[in-house]
């Protein structure tokens, strides 16, 4: 799926107290992250989703919109979004997807469960995969270290030639690939 454009879709999210409707076209024009999670009033999801919305305005600064995405009714997003403190900080929009049609999209539905898998999908201003990470159910993800790919992403899409080795931290320095590295690293 790296380097492949999202495929249309079109659906409706709870975003800050309203129901807004969401396309791919939502997506382009800027960086997006596509953060799909099992369900809502669960247990891993809600650390996961708290820790981006801590982490939220670090994200739009850098020019990224977050979508979170899961196979429940944004009726249900908003349930949620009302009944739990760490929910409710949520500012970023929250994408319910009962037809599965995104799931379907990122490849990241549980055949036969009817739940997305913990995926996060990483897409550029063109609207085009840059990265993505997929974990088994319990293991949590955590929005600094993707707060880190972005900036590694972001500064690879603005130096072409240049790459990022392994924990870069903006400020860092990159590396050129060429044939005089080859063997030296």
């Amino acid at each position: 799926m790296i380097n492949t454009a999202i495929k249309p879709f079109q659906a409706t999210a709870f975003k800050q107290g309203e129901f807004v409707e969401i396309t791919d076209n939502d997506l382009k024009g800027k960086w997006a992250v596509v953060f799909f999670y099992p369900a809502d009033f669960t247990f891993v999801c809600p650390t996961e989703l708290g820790d981006l919305a801590d982490n939220y305005d670090e994200f739009e600064k850098r020019g990224v919109e977050i979508f979170s995405v899961s196979t429940d009714t944004h009726f249900t997003h908003k349930a949620w979004h009302d009944s739990s403190d760490t929910i409710g900080k949520i500012q970023y929009p929250m994408i319910g997807d009962p037809t599965h049609l995104m799931a379907n999209n990122f490849g990241v539905l549980r055949e036969g469960q009817g739940v997305a898998d913990r995926a996060t999908f990483l897409i550029d201003p063109e609207g085009v995969i840059q990265a993505m990470e997929i974990t088994a159910e319990g293991i949590g993800r955590d929005a600094q270290d993707l707060l880190r790919k972005v900036k590694a992403a972001q500064y690879v899409a603005a130096h072409p030639g240049e790459v990022c080795p392994a924990k870069w931290e903006e400020g860092d320095a990159t590396l050129a690939p060429s044939l005089d590295l080859v063997g030296k690293i």
